[in-house]
């Protein structure tokens, strides 16, 4: 079957439908998913393209609501065809663009509606887009709104690009004022300034100095800030890339007292330890840190409980220089990792040792990261109805991550030379076969998702209690 085909059905002998992985028909139908039937009772119609996959297993299209493509403005760092081309590499179909490091930003209606002719024509999978909250713009929020942005963001410190400054109290009230009543989320960078004493003599190339630079103290002090106001406004909240297991007895408390509050992490803090970090090692540095072994641990059995809803790349990717690979100082590097391509790999290798399931795979990874972006009732599920978003893969193949595998525009990960368990072997967007064995479709088949307006009643958590 050629790339950028039509697909009518897919047979597998394994295709997780709910909790069950069983043999099953994906009967596809005006790109969605029109019936899952037993193979025993599926008929093959004349002219009808059915992509046979054998044993290996079926399951919804990876969601990722946490990815910074960088475009337009910054496309030296990453693109939305070089980030889109690594989503379908891991079987990702859906993208939700982060509202920096772009020039401009996505903070007002002007900038989103740059951001959307720049991503025309780009994009390999489907991409949807949250705002941006900074201060001053809470009038330009509604009418992002209207114009179908999924939620916004908004940073309680400094974001690491000047023209997108953090928010004060003031700020953040101003436009949970906005917000209220419209269902939108707002997503919270959770770290915030605290008092420390300077290290004298650090050494710069060591993680660890970079790691007692922003203590997890930042992210508790912050997460302080977000629950309250998330319980005094009643506005959707979701901390992304939390790090430290501390502050998770403050969020469970907080959501007791009726706050309406979502959790991500990321696959850099379920895979990597700050202890195993080399002296000089600045691919490994991200905002917020990587934590230390014990901590990831906790992060992990929270995940496994519930208490953290979902799990993303964060992929932030940015030009070799500003990491400072050549004088290998790390308190002074670019804090940003580049991981799409092997994220559903990355997790399945960490978590299945972990007694995860395959239904969490999906839980985790596509169906709470498409409630949390306004997208759950066409993606992150495969079910009648939904958008015909697959992912083919082996999910005991093991592989080596090489620079050749790399989709990304600039191919430093701290990923390589990793070996990973769970091979991507086809990715299939909306009935269309848009990655199969290392190769593209010729032609960019995403569209742009702008959710239509909500109400209180279509937010995340309700779909998300979780």
């Amino acid at each position: 079957m050629k790339l950028g085909s039509n697909v009518s059905a897919v047979k597998s002998n394994r295709v997780l439908v709910g909790d069950e992985v069983r043999p099953a028909v994906v009967v596809i139908k005006d790109e969605r998913i029109h019936q899952i039937i037993s193979s025993s009772n599926f008929s093959k119609d004349v002219g009808c393209e059915v992509l046979d996959v054998g044993n290996s297993l079926v399951m919804p299209g990876i969601v990722d609501s946490h990815v910074h493509v960088n475009e337009p403005g910054r496309a030296s760092w990453e693109g939305f065809w070089t980030a889109t081309r690594a989503a379908a590499a891991g079987g990702v179909t859906t993208l939700v663009d982060m509202p920096l490091n772009s020039i401009p930003p996505t903070t007002t209606l002007r900038n989103f509606e740059e951001k959307l002719k720049e991503a025309t024509g780009k994009c390999f999978v489907d991409m949807a887009f949250w705002g941006g909250v900074v201060p001053g713009n809470q009038r330009e929020l509604r009418p992002m709104i209207k114009a179908g942005v999924a939620g916004f963001k908004c940073f309680l410190i400094h974001s690491g690009v000047d023209e997108f400054p953090h928010v004060a109290d003031f700020d953040l009230h101003a436009a949970m004022k906005q917000l209220q009543g419209t269902g939108s989320v707002l997503l919270f960078h959770a770290e915030k300034e605290v008092q420390q004493t300077p290290e004298e003599n650090a050494d710069p190339c060591q993680y660890s100095t970079f790691l007692r630079s922003r203590p997890d103290a930042m992210e508790l002090e912050a997460i302080q800030t977000v629950a309250q106001v998330c319980v005094l406004c009643v506005c959707v909240c979701d901390i992304v890339h939390l790090s430290s297991a501390k502050p998770l007895k403050l969020i469970q408390e907080a959501r007791q007292a009726g706050a309406p509050l979502t959790v991500e992490t990321t696959h850099h803090y379920l895979c990597l330890c700050a202890e195993n970090i080399p002296a000089g090692a600045t691919q490994f540095k991200c905002c917020v840190c990587v934590c230390v072994c014990d901590n990831q641990e906790c992060v992990c059995v929270c995940v496994k409980a519930g208490h953290i809803d979902m799990v993303c790349v964060c992929v932030c990717v940015c030009t070799p220089d500003l990491k400072k690979l050549c004088v290998c100082v790390c308190v002074q590097a670019w804090g940003g990792i580049s991981s799409c391509f092997p994220g559903l790999p990355l997790f399945w290798t960490s978590a299945s040792g972990r007694g995860f399931q395959l239904a969490d795979v999906v839980r985790l990874l596509s169906r709470r990261t498409a409630q949390l972006s306004s997208l759950g009732s066409r993606k992150g599920s495969l079910a009648p109805g939904f958008d015909a978003d697959l992912v083919i893969w082996d999910p005991e193949r093991e592989f080596q991550i090489e620079e050749a595998n790399v989709h990304h525009k600039n191919k430093l990960t701290p990923y390589l030379g990793f070996k990973l368990q769970g091979l991507v072997c086809a990715t299939i967007l909306r009935g269309r076969l848009v990655f199969r064995d290392g190769s593209f479709c010729p032609q960019p088949l995403g569209k742009h998702l702008l959710v239509p307006l909500r109400d209180e009643s279509d937010t995340a958590v309700k779909g998300n209690k979780l």
